[in-house]
């Protein structure tokens, strides 16, 4: 087990109050348990949100196109405070200052590790300058591209697949911010995810 898969995360109801708390890997083990989330779109001053490509040794969905940065807050840990340690780890920037977009609620299964993501997902935003230096781990991210979010729909759409199945409904969180209270995508009954619930969960 890798030091980052023997961290604690916080297990949360549906509600999003605190139920406990596992490693990240228990927590990833089927059939999953709902677990504290964070998702960061950073924005550059025309709107665009930077992707990483997550790196091959990654457990879940590794090689897939997913937000700039994702991870779980330790218990007691507000999101916020572990996104900025993230980006820091991940993309060697930050801090920024983040707000909350939404909260959504998804499920999927990783059809290559058989892992499992069943979280309450914090979407947190940015805007950072178009200068902004980045010094990615190679560990962890593969690649790393500026997008317009309209489009980036358009291509989750058109080829799923290459994208962690959580990134629609995080960009859809960043396009329109919800009111208090998860937004829900895919089962929550810890059945298998098939195609249809994947690209709905966006990620």
């Amino acid at each position: 087990m890798t030091s980052r898969e023997a961290h604690l995360v916080e297990l949360v109801h549906d509600d999003g109050t605190v139920a406990g708390r596992t490693t990240v890997a228990e927590a990833h083990e089927p059939p999953g348990r709902l677990h504290r989330a964070f998702s960061v779109l950073l924005v550059d001053p025309s709107g665009r949100v930077l992707l990483q490509r997550r790196a091959a040794a990654k457990t879940r969905f590794p090689l897939r196109w997913a937000n700039s940065c994702c991870g779980h807050p330790a218990p007691g840990e507000s999101p916020a405070e572990a996104a900025n340690k993230r980006l820091g780890e991940e993309l060697g920037a930050g801090p920024v200052e983040l707000t909350e977009a939404g909260v959504y609620v998804y499920y999927a299964e990783d059809p290559a590790t058989g892992r499992v993501e069943f979280e309450y997902d914090h979407v947190l935003r940015a805007e950072v300058p178009a200068d902004l230096v980045l010094r990615p781990d190679t560990s962890e991210v593969a690649e790393l591209r500026w997008v317009d979010p309209l489009t980036l729909e358009t291509e989750l759409d058109a080829d799923p697949r290459a994208y962690a199945p959580w990134l629609g409904g995080v960009v859809n969180r960043l396009l329109r911010p919800s009111s208090p209270g998860p937004d829900r995508a895919g089962p929550l009954s810890g059945a298998p995810a098939d195609d249809a619930s994947e690209r709905s969960g966006g990620r």
